[in-house]
């Protein structure tokens, strides 16, 4: 049986569900009767399907390898397709393993992953540390440590679904876009003239991506102008990087805050620049932030 965790503070609900990839099933407000979903709300706990979730941790990679496969780093990679339609290894191997509950009270918790080599090779430790805060909201603390005896390659990051319905409206700084091909692998930086308008707020039914994006301001914004509320969301570095999942007439999108661009590992064998990734030190631990904070209207 799939088991969740439910914390609170005030107004402040979260859900998570640790058996499910460590992932948040709900993020909510509840004032009287009116309950403001922050973020897409699970229907169900399926562990084999974490990408149903309201949001799921990306380790020790965000996003896609081409074909599963680099020789970045000491030990070659040859991963398995792991999501229906893709040849591509994507994500990183945490969204699809049980966590454990290391501590839980009202208003915070934290789960960690184990992880023994298998699809990938070095062994590794995850950690989150959820708190709710009235004022403050959702802070998430996301730390990796290399507990292999080898040097490992790194990213992370987080991989939230939103509500998307009419007029909602993103802001945020980036200063370039990965153009990518039809199986969403990146091909080539760009400035497309949206990215202009993204500073001062764009209408998200105005757009059709699944690109990811250099530069980040760590700093995104969501308003539903149908309730009045916004949902903030910062980030501290290493999240330089973004991904801005928004298919047309989809009722939810990701604003994906992470530390690599999709495949950094072999764009930068082939010479590229500003692919963020690491190599991380045995015993050498990673940290990340990220803080969700809800807005209601005046």
């Amino acid at each position: 049986m799939t088991t969740s965790i439910e914390l609170r503070a005030g107004e402040l609900h979260l859900t998570l569900a640790p058996q499910v990839g460590g992932s948040i099933a709900r993020f909510y407000s509840q004032r009287g009767t009116q309950q403001q979903q922050w973020l897409r709300a699970a229907d169900t706990l399926d562990p084999a399907k974490p990408w149903t979730m309201g949001s799921f941790p990306l380790v020790p990679y965000a996003n896609r390898i081409r074909d599963g496969r680099s020789s970045f780093g000491p030990r070659a990679l040859n991963l398995a397709s792991n999501y229906p339609d893709s040849k591509h290894a994507i994500h990183g191997t945490a969204w699809q393993q049980p966590w454990q509950v290391l501590a839980q009270a009202a208003d915070h918790a934290t789960l960690a992953l184990d992880y023994t080599p298998g699809d990938w090779p070095y062994a590794f430790r995850a950690v989150q540390e959820f708190k709710l805060d009235v004022q403050a909201g959702l802070t998430l603390v996301l730390s990796v440590t290399n507990l292999d005896r080898v040097d490992m390659p790194v990213g992370v990051g987080h991989h939230p679904y939103l509500p998307h319905r009419p007029g909602t409206r993103l802001t945020t700084g980036v200063q370039a876009m990965w153009g990518g091909d039809a199986e969403v692998m990146p091909t080539s930086l760009q400035t497309p003239a949206f990215l202009e308008t993204l500073r001062s707020g764009i209408a998200l039914d105005t757009l059709d991506l699944d690109n990811n994006f250099i530069g980040w301001n760590r700093h995104a914004r969501v308003d539903w102008p149908d309730t009045g509320t916004a949902l903030v969301m910062t980030a501290e570095a290493p999240f330089d990087y973004f991904v801005l999942y928004c298919p047309k007439g989809g009722e939810a999108f990701c604003i994906e805050p992470v530390s690599n661009c999709t495949d950094w590992m072999n764009l930068a064998q082939q010479g590229q620049g500003d692919v963020g990734g690491q190599l991380l030190a045995p015993g050498a631990t990673l940290h990340t932030t990220m803080v969700l904070q809800p807005v209601w209207p005046a």
